[in-house]
């Protein structure tokens, strides 16, 4: 489930909505975001299973007019740290002259057919702002295939702080909807905080 708008009550609502722990979620989320206009958030629910468990998790993201903020709540089981179930909050804030990419990856049904504003089937966004890389290697060669030689390593790092997947079959076409529209939001919001931006 995932939830998109504009105001700090209706993050509020959506949080709400989600059913997943909305105090402990709403907390941790308002206190983030303090005194700050919300220009845009998006509120996704997920369900996993692992192994013979089922788990849930939310994901909260928040645009103002300086930051862009995460907050990610995942439930536990008891286990030898605790004789109850648990759940573990985060949130992180970033400047949104930080964000070094908004990537958005959209899978379309029958692309020979596609036509301009049809919905996507899924979208995929990563966020990358530098916490955390990847680093993708592999054996150099060269075009020779007789070359025994060693020629090193070649490879690339990827910036993949935050990657969020919807898609209409699990979350419905509203939920990719919302997210298309915090994805353009927050484009367009890092592309007017770099530094030699127009404002």
């Amino acid at each position: 489930m995932a939830k998109t708008g504009t105001t700090t009550q209706g993050l509020r609502s959506a949080i709400e909505r989600s059913g997943y722990y909305p105090a402990l979620v709403a907390e941790a989320v308002e206190a983030a975001v303090g005194g700050e206009p919300v220009s845009s958030y998006l509120v996704h629910q997920e369900t996993t299973f692992d192994s013979n468990e089922i788990r849930r998790h939310v994901t909260v993201l928040v645009l103002t007019g300086t930051r862009f903020l995460v907050s990610h709540t995942d439930e536990q089981p008891a286990d030898g740290t605790s004789a109850s179930p648990y759940a573990t909050t985060s949130t992180e804030s970033v400047k949104l002259e930080r964000i070094a990419s908004v990537v958005l990856s959209r899978v379309v049904a029958d692309p020979e057919s596609y036509t301009p504003g049809t919905l996507p089937r899924e979208v995929v966004l990563t966020i990358g702002w530098g916490a955390v890389s990847r680093i993708d290697l592999e054996p150099a060669a060269c075009g020779d295939p007789n070359c025994e030689a060693d020629h090193g390593y070649t490879g690339s790092t990827t910036a993949d702080d935050l990657s969020l997947r919807v898609s209409e079959a699990g979350d419905g076409p509203e939920t990719v909807r919302q997210a298309l529209a915090f994805a353009q939001a927050l484009s367009e919001a890092t592309a007017a905080a770099r530094p030699g931006a127009h404002r």
